[in-house]
């Protein structure tokens, strides 16, 4: 079984190339080393579009629900935005199926077809007379399933890299020893050693950990719209500018982080990183806490066409009285009169907020990128193929309960209690991390072929 595992990993990704076959032996011609390149390129250039696409989309889509119906609420949102990450599930392995038996370009093609009618339907969700907010969570899951072509370009990006490194290295070096690159700088005899076992415990909670950054940063990326809006009173054009702005900002500086936390790295070791990108993390939602006596504008213009809940009537006149004339022409803003919590809830400070911002935006990308090294050291020369998929589909649940949570609590209870619940996440996950700290190492180093990081 081993010798199956060790032959399973060296096929190749690129074509019907197999150790000993006329192809496998054939050294890359310039002519298609610019071909491959220039295909990479262009994949590139497609998920960098997918992205920004993304980013736009999603700071709209709360100013754009209320738009359309009137009747959808921020736990609506949070269903609209985990479809996109339900279809991206479910079309990532069908797309990479597909891409296994036929040309890539097939899925490829297919996707970005579906993608293009997914957007445009959500172009146009506001011309049906009703239930335009179904319509929304059915163009945003069909965006989704059309993203799902990721699997196929990073199939290619990962396969052209596989046929580059054996090509440099044929010369001098057998076929195994030319996909060690896969496995990390390795000599034939580590690779030949899958048959060890590897530590379940450690690849398991790797996995919860994955999933708790992205379950993170997810209910993030979906309240930080409604939060702005319903604590600042901006209008959604003003939303849509500052937060994305602030998202814009948040790219730069994970940018800065992934330059820098190499070297960190080397020096105090990808454990003691993930264990401080998640105390960040908790600093940030920690400040994210409502405090003091002030609290945000209400509005009050459809006051009597609503109830007030756990309210009284000395609390109703503070509260108009506090609460400034709206400017008719932009619309109701402030905190929604139907989330009882914001008669009693202190506001966030625009201060407060800031800095929380710039803490989760240290910790996430840190823990992120922390804890796929550390799954891929766990796993070593062993096939990881099926475990990859196991983390893919931790990310994707997590993208897809982390807004439905936080918008169903936030909806009901507010932001202290959201918030209070994400720290209470983040402590429990603090402390999985401290009782498997010493199991999450390499597995070369588990075995004792090398010496043990820095921790």
């Amino acid at each position: 079984m081993a010798g199956l595992g060790v032959q399973a990993e060296q096929e190749p990704l690129l074509g019907d190339r197999t150790p000993g076959s006329r192809e496998w032996d054939i050294i890359e011609t310039e002519e298609h080393y610019k071909s491959r390149w220039r295909s990479i390129r262009i994949l590139y250039l497609t998920m960098f579009l997918s992205s920004v696409g993304f980013s736009i989309v999603i700071m709209s889509i709360w100013p754009y629900l209320q738009k359309i119906d009137r009747t959808a609420d921020t736990s609506f949102l949070g269903w609209v935005i985990a479809s996109f990450s339900l279809g991206q599930m479910v079309a990532s392995p069908i797309f990479g199926l597909w891409s296994n038996y036929r040309p890539r370009k097939e899925p490829l093609i297919v996707s970005i077809f579906i993608s293009v009618a997914a957007n445009c339907l959500y172009a146009y969700v506001h011309v049906p007379a009703s239930h335009n907010k179904y319509y929304m969570l059915v163009a945003r899951g069909l965006v989704g399933f059309g993203a799902g072509n990721v699997a196929v370009i990073r199939s290619y990006i990962a396969g052209a890299t596989s046929l580059q490194e054996r090509t440099s290295s044929m010369a001098n070096t057998s076929a195994c020893q030319a996909l060690g690159f896969i496995l990390g700088p390795a000599s034939t005899d580590e690779i030949q050693i899958p048959q060890r076992s590897i530590d379940k415990v450690a690849v398991v909670t790797t996995n919860v950990l994955f999933f708790v950054v992205l379950f993170i940063f997810a209910l993030f990326e979906t309240i930080l719209t409604p939060l702005t809006m319903d604590m600042y009173a901006w209008t959604r054009e003003q939303a849509v500018l500052y937060d994305g702005i602030i998202l814009a900002a948040l790219g730069i500086e994970a940018v800065i982080i992934f330059m820098g936390i190499k070297s960190l790295a080397k020096k105090i070791g990808e454990r003691a990183i993930l264990l401080g990108g998640l105390v960040i993390i908790w600093i940030g939602f920690f400040i994210l806490l409502p405090w003091g006596n002030q609290f945000p504008k209400i509005q009050w213009e459809d006051l009597h066409n609503h109830s007030i809940p756990n309210t009284t009537f000395g609390e109703i006149i503070i509260t108009l009285w506090r609460s400034p004339r709206e400017d008719q022409s932009e619309g109701p803003t402030g905190c929604p009169i139907e989330q009882a919590w914001c008669l009693y809830t202190p506001m966030i400070h625009l201060a407060q907020f800031l800095t929380s911002v710039v803490l989760i935006g240290i910790g996430y990308p840190s823990c992120n990128v922390m804890s796929y090294t550390l799954y891929s050291k766990i796993l070593g020369p062993k096939p990881q193929g099926v475990y990859m998929g196991w983390l893919t589909a931790s990310g994707s649940a997590a993208r897809i309960l982390g807004p439905v949570f936080i918008s169903q609590v936030y909806t009901s209870w507010g932001p202290r209690w959201a918030f209070s619940l994400v720290c209470g996440i983040v402590v429990l996950t603090i402390t999985l991390l401290g009782v498997v700290y010493r199991r999450l190492v390499a597995f070369s180093v588990r075995h004792g072929r090398i010496q043990e990081e820095p921790s």
